[in-house]
């Protein structure tokens, strides 16, 4: 059934949420991660009820080291959590099959929407940059795996600025057209507002099913879960956030943390929206996060969170 089939029928409404920090927030961090480590965090999402979980990239090992070990958490987690959904990222063919020889069934493209971080971040243009995601999508598409397709930098790009909506769109329908089972509209450097949220997603979704439409977004302003309410407003029913709220992008300036898990969650619940995830669980990965990180991590709701959660046990 669908979402909006779900919502006509009279139940709350669904989100599916698609936890990055495996990848997107691990990749830029300073202190080196284990395997093992990464493999115990993605467990704890899944105990949180998590059940979409974006785990590692297929880089290069020298231009992202700390996701060196792709191979490796993809055959662990693959083996211990065969329900849960994984994605991995994958920059080309090379990472594409590096990826399917590890066993990965969910891969994951990222365009950026601007010909100068294309080439800041990928050293190609705008051009050769959507063929090679396309002619990547088209081949996972034969070796049988689900697609995501990521347009980043969509609202704004910190070198080149606002981004038109029409570029948006269009690189929007040839990811679609490519093969791409989600697109996954980025706003990077966390410069969105509500309103161009809700306009550009609402603009999106006339041409693209919302059911495969995504946001990805960042708090760098504070307005992370405002953003997200926006796309709500807009149809969009699938998010990526990270637990905890850590990452960045490393090749764009100024990216602060992944909209937080929690403060989606806390959103969700609190608007009658179901996810299907834990927050004291939740709350559990956090804090593991930062046993990782060595310093406080959590969302703009965390510190209420964990109040409550003591309140409870108190009381228990």
């Amino acid at each position: 059934m669908s979402h909006d089939a779900t919502e006509r029928a009279g139940a709350a409404p669904a989100l599916t949420i698609t936890d990055v920090a495996p990848r997107d927030g691990l990749q830029n961090q300073a202190v080196a991660i284990s395997t093992d480590a990464k493999v115990e965090l993605i467990r704890l999402l899944a105990r949180a009820g998590v059940r979409s979980v974006e785990a590692t990239s297929f880089v290069s090992p020298k231009a992202v080291p700390q996701m060196a070990d792709a191979s490796d958490v993809v055959q662990r987690v693959s083996r211990q959590h065969p329900a849960l959904r994984l994605s991995t990222l994958v920059p080309n063919l090379k990472g594409l099959e590096r990826a399917h020889a590890a066993g990965a069934a969910e891969i994951a493209v990222v365009l950026s929407a601007t010909e100068t971080m294309n080439q800041r971040n990928i050293n190609m243009g705008l051009a050769a940059a959507t063929a090679v995601s396309e002619q990547t999508l088209l081949r996972a598409a034969e070796l049988g795996l689900r697609t995501r397709a990521y347009v980043a930098v969509a609202f704004e790009c910190p070198f080149e600025g606002v981004v038109n909506a029409d570029t948006v769109l269009d690189l929007a329908c040839r990811m679609l057209e490519a093969g791409a089972g989600e697109i996954v509209i980025a706003d990077t450097i966390g410069a969105a507002a509500p309103a161009a949220v809700k306009a550009r997603m609402s603009m999106l979704a006339q041409a693209i099913a919302p059911d495969m439409l995504a946001v990805h977004l960042h708090d760098t302003r504070g307005l992370g879960v405002a953003n997200a309410w926006a796309a709500l407003e807009a149809g969009v029913r699938r998010f990526d956030a990270s637990v905890g709220g850590i990452g960045g992008c490393p090749f764009a300036p100024g990216a602060a943390g992944n909209l937080a898990t929690e403060d989606l969650v806390l959103m969700a619940e609190q608007c009658g929206l179901t996810t299907g995830i834990s927050l004291d669980e939740l709350l559990d990965a956090v804090e593991f996060a930062e046993s990782l990180l060595g310093r406080q991590l959590g969302g703009r709701s965390s510190a209420w969170l964990r109040r409550r959660r003591e309140r409870q046990r108190a009381a228990a």
